[in-house]
């Protein structure tokens, strides 16, 4: 069995890296999406879903070096649930019950520009050629 997870959202502050005790890179960083939508009283709702994302060797490095608070990415990896109960980590904020989901990335697009967050169009990994069948 197999899932994968895309989600594009803005970071909530700036990546945090530590190196694990065998030496390799780890970069965890939070992600929000935001929803819209109108109830049925009429009214607009906004909805926002948080997501931890942890990143690995180069593209850890990368994620360190280019993304910032506010940058705007495309995150693609596995969900991670909570070994406990199965579903996303649930905390209590200043406003109230909020949860975050676990995800552990495969790749990062970096989607802001140059000029916003000093972010850049790169991915986390190693650019692939693209063969042209004729």
């Amino acid at each position: 069995m197999y899932h994968t997870l895309i989600i594009v959202g803005n970071l909530g502050r700036d990546p945090e890296t530590r190196t694990t005790p065998n030496g390799a890179q780890v970069t965890s960083f939070n992600v929000a999406t935001n929803r819209t939508y109108t109830n049925s009283q009429g009214e607009k709702v906004k909805e926002t879903c948080w997501f931890r994302i942890s990143t690995w060797g180069k593209l850890a490095e990368n994620c360190d070096k280019f993304i910032r608070k506010g940058s705007k990415v495309l995150v693609e990896g596995r969900l991670n649930p909570d070994p406990n109960t199965g579903g996303p980590k649930v905390w209590q904020g200043q406003n109230g019950p909020g949860a975050s989901y676990e995800i552990t990335a495969e790749k990062v697009r970096f989607l802001s520009s140059n000029g916003e967050n000093g972010a850049s169009q790169v991915e986390g990994e190693e650019p692939q050629e693209e063969e042209i069948p004729f």
